[in-house]
């Protein structure tokens, strides 16, 4: 699993305002994104969207990845996703 970049903000809704909406959110890039996504919902994260494809913007054809978007136990964002060009 490799970890994309986190921003640690002292006020989370200041922040979440600048940065669009979604607050910092940390992603982690997976080979293993199924087996990722299957530990995180049987240890308790909700799945805020399931499992897709996200081609690369502006290129709806392009080599696109897979994500999924959770909420870990403490109420957090998370995303877990494949390397670019994993799903057709």
């Amino acid at each position: 699993m490799r970890p994309q970049p986190l921003i640690a903000v002292t006020d989370v809704e200041a922040s979440s305002r600048w940065y669009h909406g979604n607050g910092a959110l940390p992603w982690f890039e997976t080979d293993e994104f199924d087996d990722a996504v299957d530990r995180a919902r049987a240890m308790g994260a909700s799945v805020l969207k399931e499992p897709h494809r996200n081609p690369p913007p502006g290129q709806p054809g392009g080599p696109a990845h897979r994500e999924c978007w959770l909420r870990d136990p403490d109420g957090y964002k998370v995303v877990l996703e494949t390397p670019d060009g994993e799903s057709p």
